[in-house]
């Protein structure tokens, strides 16, 4: 796990002192090596931070020059079969790291060895000869790899940061009006844009080729290509297949040469995460819980005994509401857009934790996703009955007058065309702004379609459920959830390794009947079975809560002052964005009971605050 950067200007317009800047400004991704590659005509420059764990040796640090001296490298993230990878190949290597053999397996196959891959990971290749850069992201988007392009000028970077540390990119980097509807709508900007018009995000399951004709990206695996014509139905075989592919995936993610443990909640993914490597493994697994004072927000106590049934090394870190309060600037701060998941503060705060006894963690990210944890799936499946089709707008209608609770399921029925209709379901889901309301809410020059594409081409026709299912894992789980835990660890220079997006096991999953990811009205069924073989149920008959803060609470309490300041008629009327009177009617409607509509003014103070924070460097156009 590391910090990548680097550019690709024939025109010479960066410098060396560029490419330093910009890689040392991501140092907390990797502060134990730094590694620097340009070549002579300095047209290109490759930067790197390194979190050493495979190989711990200088042999392994990056920029890594490949045998035949042709190919420089630098690469962010872990590719777990590297192993397999170098006898199928038959690579001689000099190390034991994956990086030497992720470039020897890119000579041998050129681009198409991407396919070869299993792992996270973000890699950009400079072939000398030819003088062309290639960039590469996982499957899934566990790694992130951001890149900026204007005037035949090229650059790339773990984070946003990174770019911005060089002038050239500042000054060409103008408010991305586009995308704030579409943040207000679903608390974070999905790829490929950013709040940035000449900054954007590599898609996931992409590849790039950079040379001085131009710039060019090609996806090589989307997730709606891999949903084939049949499902798996048999229980007995897709429990058995499940099992042994969690199994795998376990195993391979436990390959360290440093002190790992995994993130243990005591819910159904991490605990399943959590079982399967201390099956694995001959020492007690250490795992990481943190449970707040609060009752309410406290299941420190279900991990305890998860923990405790399965012999880990349980480390469990009970946290006021103060040291949570505590890293909500930074929170703010350290995403570099605007990015209104309020679980990135427990994340972090747990991260930071964990950091104290390892290097890196296992986590239960994806769960939800293949295998139908979330309530928007049962709203999926309820919009798409006919009769509630049919009165939709009279059910809105009806549950508008009364309480706030029903008030906010109103909004879930009031979407506006079928074409929107997953996106509207994340959205009420969350909390967020409906776009009838940002129809209202937004000035002219930030009135624009929300971003999400809800339409894609599958094999066989998928249920209401599926179609949702399938939109998260190409927007919530990449963009909000994964951009959500790379962040948080990475601020610590916590490595997170995430069983659950083995390429395989995502692809079983999307072929699995969905009555084996709900039935009988209880969700990820077919998961909790598995799990069931390690850890009794009865530790799990409760129902499901999630990583959460009492952010509505300390909206009107200790956070207040958000309000007060980002959200005043001074800031709001200069940053021109949105219109102060619905805003201040908004914060009367919360503040007099209505609090439901907390993420709705969460988002308004981060989108102003990140607004007002740059309205002195931002280009305006």
């Amino acid at each position: 796990m590391c910090g990548i950067s680097g550019f690709f200007s024939p025109t010479k317009r960066f410098s060396e002192g560029d490419l330093h800047s910009m890689t040392n400004v991501i140092s907390h991704r990797g502060p134990d090596a730094a590694g620097f590659y340009l070549n002579e005509e300095k047209t290109c420059g490759l930067g790197h931070r390194r979190l050493s764990i495979i190989d711990l040796s200088t042999a392994a640090n990056q920029p890594m020059v490949s045998h035949s001296e042709r190919y420089v490298m630098v690469f962010n993230g872990e590719v777990y079969n590297f192993q397999e990878i170098a006898k199928q190949l038959n690579i001689s290597a000099r190390t034991t790291s994956d990086t030497e053999i992720i470039l020897e397996a890119f000579e041998k196959k050129g681009a198409e060895f991407v396919n070869l891959l299993n792992g996270m990971f973000a890699i950009a290749i400079y072939d000398k000869q030819k003088e062309q850069l290639y960039l590469f992201r996982d499957r899934l988007g566990v790694k992130p790899l951001y890149y900026f392009y204007a005037e035949n000028t090229f650059a790339f970077g773990s984070e946003i940061k990174a770019l911005l540390a060089i002038d050239f990119v500042a000054q060409n980097s103008a408010l991305n009006k586009r995308v704030v509807p579409t943040f207000l709508y679903a608390g974070y900007i999905p790829e490929r844009e950013t709040i940035y018009q000449s900054i954007y995000k590599l898609p996931a399951g992409s590849f790039a080729l950079v040379d001085k004709h131009g710039f060019e990206v090609v996806h090589y695996w989307k997730p709606e290509d891999k949903i084939t014509t049949t499902v798996v139905t048999d229980f007995d075989s897709a429990k058995k297949e499940l099992k042994e592919l969690l199994t795998s995936s376990v195993r391979y993610r436990m390959i360290s040469d440093v002190p790992f443990g995994t993130f243990l909640s005591g819910g159904i993914d991490s605990s399943a995460v959590t079982a399967i490597a201390q099956s694995l493994s001959a020492q007690p697994v250490k795992t990481f819980s943190i449970g707040f004072k609060e009752a309410k927000f406290d299941e420190s106590e279900y991990a305890r005994k998860v923990s405790k049934h399965l012999g880990t090394e349980h480390h469990e870190f009970i946290v006021t509401e103060n040291d949570a309060l505590g890293l909500i600037d930074k929170m703010m701060t350290v995403y570099d857009e605007p990015y209104a998941d309020s679980s990135g503060i427990p994340t972090m705060l747990v991260s930071k934790l964990a950091r104290q006894h390892v290097t890196m963690t296992l986590s239960g990210d994806g769960g939800d996703e293949l295998f139908m944890g979330y309530g928007a799936y049962t709203w999926a499946k309820r919009l798409d009955n006919p009769f509630v089709k049919n009165l939709r707008k009279t059910i809105s209608l009806t549950l508008a007058q009364m309480g706030s609770r029903y008030k906010r399921g109103a909004e879930v029925f009031n979407y506006r065309t079928e074409a929107h209709k997953k996106s509207h379901i994340f959205s009420q889901e969350q909390y967020f702004f409906s776009e009838k309301e940002l129809d209202g809410l937004l000035k002219n020059d930030f009135k624009h379609e929300v971003l999400f594409k809800e339409e894609f081409e599958t094999k066989r026709k998928l249920s209401a459920a599926e179609e949702q299912a399938l939109f998260d894992i190409k927007y919530y789980l990449k963009d909000d959830l994964l951009t959500k835990v790379d962040i948080a660890s990475m601020q610590f220079s916590l490595e997170a390794r995430t069983p659950f997006l083995d390429y395989r096991v995502v692809e079983f999953a999307l072929n699995l009947s969905e009555d084996l990811k709900m039935k009988n009205g209880v969700a990820k069924y077919l998961l909790k079975e598995v799990l069931y073989d390690f850890v009794p149920r009865e530790l799990f008959e409760r129902p499901k809560w999630g990583f959460s803060i009492p952010l509505a609470k300390w909206l009107k309490t200790d956070l207040h002052y958000l309000i007060e300041k980002y959200l005043s008629e001074e800031v709001v009327k200069q940053c021109g964005a949105v219109k102060f009177e619905k805003v201040k009617t908004l914060v009367a409607r919360f503040e007099k009971g209505e609090v439901y509509l907390f993420n709705r003014i969460w988002v308004l103070i981060l989108l102003h605050r990140w607004l007002f924070n740059h309205q002195s460097s931002i280009v305006h156009v």
